[in-house]
Parts: C-alpha cells; sequence; structure tokens
C-alpha cells in the first residue's frame, strides 16, 4: 500500500496562518483556528502544507488505513474549506441557517465567515468533533 500524500508534519500552524495573503482569509483562518481549539480542547498541527488539523483518528478506506484529523480546515485561494462533516445529512437543518456556503463529500466551503452565522458554524464542529470523538475515541 502507498503512503498517503497527506501526513501530519512539524510545520508551525501560526507560521503558515500567518503567511496566508489575503487579508481577510487571514483573519477568518486565525479565527476558525480559534473556535476550533476551543471546541476540540487539542492543539492544531500541520497535515501536508495547507490543512489544519486537530485530534486524530485511523481513517479506514479502500486504500486502506492511515492517520487524519478529526476536524480540521484549509484556508484556500477560493475559500475556506472546513473538514467537519462526518454526518451532514444529520445536520441538514443546521445547515440551512448556516448561510452562503457550499458543501461536498464531507467539506464544507464557505468565501468569508461575514458570510455566515458563526454561531451555526460552532455548533456544526461542535457536533462533528463529538461525533467524531465518539467513534474514534
Amino acid at each position: 500500500m502507498a503512503e498517503p500524500k497527506t501526513q501530519k508534519t512539524k510545520a508551525s500552524v501560526a507560521q503558515f496562518l500567518a503567511a496566508v495573503e489575503d487579508e481577510t482569509r487571514r483573519k477568518d483562518a486565525k479565527a476558525i483556528d480559534k473556535m476550533l481549539r476551543e471546541i476540540s480542547g487539542e492543539k492544531p498541527a500541520m497535515w501536508g502544507p495547507s490543512i489544519v488539523g486537530y485530534g486524530q483518528y485511523v481513517n479506514v478506506n479502500t486504500l486502506g488505513a492511515a492517520p487524519w484529523p478529526k476536524i480540521g480546515f484549509s484556508p484556500r485561494k477560493a475559500n475556506l474549506v472546513l473538514y467537519l462533516m462526518p454526518g451532514a445529512g444529520a445536520d441538514a437543518a443546521l445547515l440551512k441557517k448556516l448561510g452562503k456556503h457550499k458543501t461536498g463529500k464531507s467539506c464544507l466551503y464557505i468565501n468569508k465567515l461575514a458570510d455566515i452565522d458563526e454561531n451555526v458554524l460552532r455548533e456544526l464542529a461542535t457536533r462533528a468533533w463529538k461525533a467524531m470523538s465518539d467513534k474514534h475515541g
């Protein structure tokens, strides 16, 4: 089995966030980092060059088993990507209240925090952390 492309690194989360070029995206990323630290109680780690992750579990899929963060995010140029949707269907009512966003298989995409209700995002992240912790310890 091949090694997974995205692995936990020793890179500095603070340096990564400080280097986000767009000022709004950088401020939003720092706010999301603060929120996810509070929710998870975990110190974040870099996963690959661009994902900030909190906690860890072993993700088992068709390619094998590999460590992955329980929740996380990435401040990409196009949008902020949050990895916190283990059961997106269960959160359909909350997603309707969130504001402007898109979803993928396990991702939530937002342009900026000003487009959404941060209290709803906090609730989604809290539910995701609890679901992942209940399932994976």
